[in-house]
């Protein structure tokens, strides 16, 4: 049983190495598209961060199981489970390789929900699965980024229009940057307190967001005043130059929870063996080690560093063309959509959220200058991805089956 352990959890690891190469591309591709940050920058500041959410931020349950895809009543067996979980972990691995070489961003979430579908499917049949629950992820393909575009098509038309455009831009500046950054950060605040935190959207958790975010309004406010923008050539460029620096800490902040949500998704399965090697018992909940969750940010570091670059250049550069300000504004979507449809218990995919944003930012400065060629490449891989990771994952239940 403890080589049954090791082996799951050099599979998991492997599936976290995947969810970073794929998964960069939710918190750095902007900051790298609009020049906010290198690639080189953006591989080490994600590396660090995804770790740091994952090993001190990561959930100590196990987030796929909790989610009932599928019925581990149905499943009572301990080594049914210990193989199933292998299986949708490979599934999942084998197909966010062959998105990540073909620089598709997809959902890590769909992918390992893939997995557990087809080893459902092959271990008690089609009615162990939660189709109700299966369903309403699928939706999410739809919900996801039609919401973040919607946003970010707001959000850049509003940029545009009060701190880039018309007169007496000196005085627009010093009122509505603040106004924004104020309102992003509140956004962070809030957004850290539930899904890093893991605490629950109360009063006072609003109350200490507002704070966060009356803080880095007056910090803005006091830094727009007090520089000069001689060293600019215009309004728009000194403009820029304050979104660039906002954008950085809205990536990094998207990495750190990133880390410490989506590691689940490498190490839930991992929690189902663990439990039931440890326990010899399946639940429906697996309490893990520490050491276990930063296993998982390492590999996602590893992963950002080896293959991050593929899906960042797809998201960052190939669909329409970034500056910091569209980035500042696709940052405050994602980060905005996820917040609001976590806190109403939507299985929304970040991954689709962070491309509808970008889509909506290349929408608000005409269809144009959106890659419709890339973004039709994009939605097929989505549709593929819980078909494709079931598949597999349907087969290497029967192949483990047979070796065990």
């Amino acid at each position: 049983m403890t080589i049954v352990l090791i082996i799951g959890l050099g599979i998991g690891f492997l599936m976290s190495m995947a969810i970073g190469a794929n998964d960069v591309a939710n918190s750095m591709a902007t900051a790298v598209g609009a020049k906010a940050i290198t690639p080189k920058q953006a591989v080490i500041i994600a590396g660090v961060l995804e770790f740091v959410g994952a090993t001190f931020f990561g959930r100590q349950v196990t987030e796929t199981i909790r989610k009932g895809i599928v019925n581990l009543e149905m499943l009572s067996d301990p080594k049914t489970v210990i193989i199933g979980s292998m299986a949708a972990l490979i599934g999942a691995t084998l197909w966010l390789i062959i998105a990540t070489y073909f620089s598709w961003p997809v959902s890590t979430t769909h992918s390992i929900v893939g997995g557990m579908v087809g080893y459902g499917i092959a271990a008690g049949g089609f009615a162990v699965v939660n189709w109700n629950r299966v369903l309403m992820i699928s939706l999410s393909w739809v919900i996801s980024p039609l919401i973040g575009l919607l946003i970010a098509f707001i959000m850049f038309k509003l940029i545009s229009a009060t701190t880039l455009h018309g007169e007496n831009l000196d005085k627009k500046v010093r009122i509505w940057i603040p106004i924004y950054l104020g309102l992003a950060f509140f956004t962070i605040g809030l957004s850290f307190i539930v899904k890093a935190l893991h605490a629950s959207i109360t009063l006072k958790a609003i109350l200490y967001a507002i704070i966060i975010g009356i803080v880095f309004a007056l910090l803005s406010f006091i830094y727009v005043v007090v520089s000069s923008k001689k060293k600019y050539k215009d309004s728009n460029q000194y403009v820029e130059s304050i979104f660039r620096k906002a954008q950085v800490v809205t990536s990094c902040y998207v990495a750190l929870a990133h880390g410490a949500n989506d590691v689940a998704n490498a190490i839930g399965p991992v929690a189902a063996i663990y439990a039931a090697v440890v326990t010899g018992t399946v639940g429906a909940k697996a309490e893990i080690p520490r050491y276990i969750l930063a296993m998982g940010g390492l590999g996602i570091a590893i992963g950002v560093a080896i293959w991050g670059s593929r899906v960042m250049k797809t998201v960052g550069k190939d669909i329409t063309e970034l500056n910091n300000s569209r980035g500042f504004a696709i940052d405050f979507a994602t980060a905005t959509t996820v917040l609001g449809a976590s806190n109403l218990g939507m299985p929304i995919s970040s991954t689709h959220t962070v491309v509808g944003s970008v889509m909506g930012v290349g929408f608000a400065r005409g269809i144009g200058s959106v890659n419709l060629g890339i973004i039709k490449e994009i939605i097929l891989s989505w549709f593929l991805t819980v078909p494709a990771a079931a598949g597999v994952g349907y087969l290497m239940f029967k192949v483990l089956q047979f070796f065990f």
